[in-house]
């Protein structure tokens, strides 16, 4: 009870802050209690805190959903979790407040959590790659210069959806050169250290001016930046340790894939600059490939569906197609245009369980443009009828 109170005090304290600012001041955004942000109660055992956590993050996540606001959202439920999570921080929050886990970096709130394991086999972007790109990283390498990520698209047809699988994606990307391995010299030879910048890379320039001494850095005139100077260039790269190659891929699609979802492949990416890098991922943009039966508006299918006026006015049963088959549906005597027939389950799986969104049917009722003569005596018979 006593973090709550503290909890409450610390927010009425931000809120008095923004009433009394000055003007030109910057807002101070009071901040949620971590147990209000998952949705559970303050006595709350780990295994619901787990699963509130990958339920709002799944739902959150910024790669999956591009709503604003998203991606702070997303923010606060992982500090949320960091903290709830562990032991000693959640009993340091319960008794301080927001004081109680002040000044901590990223890499102390996350640094014993594994994300991967927490969302392992989804495909997802869920590892150290979001913590580095919204929280500053949980660790950082010492080792050569990582390669730059790279996207692509994979458009998949609604069935894989529906049920997950397989699919092929050719891309095309810079490796490191077979020839040379990334050094760019022919084989056998080695680069040399360049003279002019002992191998930095960089060009340093100092000046002072009352006292205080400046320094200009730019790239090494004489090596280009790269540190070294190559006298014989390897003939498969000419010098670049780089080559241009196609690869066929094999992505991993998971069962209700959302339009728009991100998938990771770790290693695919463009190749580091330096001999021994690490290449970059590969960030798999998924779309749907368009359907002539169906429109699709995340986990429901909207198809329209026409209907004669006859069968409008009387009512009918017309044969629907869906994903799996062909159904049978009653239209209603006196249906209007544009009614909507709601089709439970017989839309995509959600992502991430097995419950299917819905299969909505729009109504067009169909009003003849030509008639028969025939067809004519009995409409005007009819509206004799009716009037």
């Amino acid at each position: 009870m006593r973090g709550a109170r503290q909890g409450k005090t610390g927010r009425r304290r931000r809120r008095t802050e923004q009433r009394g600012r000055r003007p030109g001041e910057s807002i101070i955004t009071a901040k949620r209690d971590y147990y209000e942000v998952l949705g559970v109660p303050r006595e709350a055992d780990a295994k619901a805190i787990k699963d509130a956590f990958r339920t709002l993050a799944l739902k959150f996540h910024p790669d999956r959903n591009k709503e604003p606001g998203a991606e702070e959202h997303f923010k606060e439920i992982a500090e949320a979790y960091a903290v709830l999570s562990d032991p000693k921080k959640r009993a340091d929050y319960d008794a301080g407040g927001f004081a109680g886990v002040e000044g901590m970096r990223p890499e102390d709130l996350f640094g014993g959590i594994d994300f991967d394991n927490l969302f392992g086999g989804l495909g997802f972007d869920f590892g150290g790659g979001i913590f580095d790109r919204f929280f500053g990283g949980r660790r950082r390498s010492a080792g050569p210069q990582r390669g730059a990520n790279l996207e692509a698209v994979l458009r998949v047809p609604l069935a894989r959806v529906v049920g997950g699988g397989e699919e092929r994606l050719r891309v095309e990307r810079a490796v490191q050169c077979p020839g040379c391995k990334g050094s760019g010299a022919k084989p056998g030879t080695s680069p040399r250290a360049c003279a002019a910048c002992h191998g930095s890379g960089r060009e340093v320039k100092s000046r002072r001016e009352g006292g205080v001494t400046f320094q200009q850095v730019t790239p090494c005139p004489a090596c280009s930046g790269r540190g070294s100077i190559i006298d014989e260039p390897c003939p498969e790269c000419h010098g670049q340790g780089q080559v241009e190659r196609a690869e066929t891929l094999t992505v991993n699609v998971p069962v209700g894939v959302e339009e728009g979802m991100v998938l990771r492949i770790p290693g695919h990416g463009l190749a580091a600059p330096a001999p021994n890098g690490q290449a970059g991922d590969l960030f798999v943009v998924v779309h749907t490939l368009p359907d002539a039966r169906f429109e699709r508006a995340g986990a429901d299918l909207w198809r329209v569906q026409d209907v004669s006026l006859p069968d409008a006015v009387l009512g009918a049963e017309l044969e629907v197609p869906t994903l799996d088959a062909t159904t049978r549906v009653t239209v209603p005597p006196g249906t209007q245009p544009d009614t909507v027939l709601r089709l439970r389950g017989k839309g995509l799986p959600h992502f991430g369980n097995r419950q299917r969104g819905d299969l909505l049917l729009r109504l067009r009722v169909l009003v003849p443009e030509h008639l028969s003569a025939d067809e004519r005596r009995h409409y005007e018979q009819l509206r004799d009828l009716r009037h």
